[in-house]
């Protein structure tokens, strides 16, 4: 019963903690970057430039009728945290599973207070070298990602007891 508390207390930290930072530096990076040219770091492998993204992943999207967008990535987004938390409730996920759709939430649910309040989300990070650059992105969007892979991960590995024998014929 205590180990249970303590896991879920623990995943409660990691979402507050997730969804906090994201809205921390997204604050700094409204107040400090907007209206100011890029400002680049490390010989330019990390780039902090303050942009409003109004379409999903790597804008895509930004460029679709008001309607449509808002009912695609603020209605359309709700829905599917929604379900993922009735997922993961209904299944009685747990371990890296649970771990990697709590980061998920976190990061799509601080994205989705973005898209509510403002109707876009802020970005500011960019990383790469040379011509090699990924996209803007934020703290959440890191959350997702990562939350992604845990969870591709966790299904990748077999179910305990499972071996894989080959019969040889």
């Amino acid at each position: 019963m205590i180990h249970r508390i303590s896991a879920r207390l623990v995943l409660l930290v990691a979402v507050v903690s997730t969804i906090g930072c994201d809205r921390v530096t997204k604050h700094v990076a409204t107040t400090a970057l907007a209206g100011v040219s890029a400002r680049s770091y490390l010989a330019d492998t990390v780039r902090l430039e303050y942009v409003e993204n109004a379409g999903g992943f790597l804008g895509l999207g930004a460029d679709w009728p008001d309607v449509v967008r808002t009912t695609f990535f603020t209605t359309g987004t709700g829905l599917v945290l929604l379900v993922m938390v009735g997922l993961a409730v209904r299944f009685r996920w747990h371990g890296w599973s649970l771990i990697g759709v709590c980061l998920v939430l976190a990061g799509g649910a601080s994205n989705w207070v973005d898209r509510v309040a403002r109707g876009s989300v802020v970005d500011f990070m960019n990383v790469g070298v040379g011509p090699i650059r990924t996209g803007i992105f934020n703290v959440a969007d890191v959350a997702i990602m990562v939350g992604v892979s845990v969870l591709l991960l966790a299904a990748a590995r077999p179910a305990k007891g499972v071996t894989w024998n080959r019969s040889s014929d």
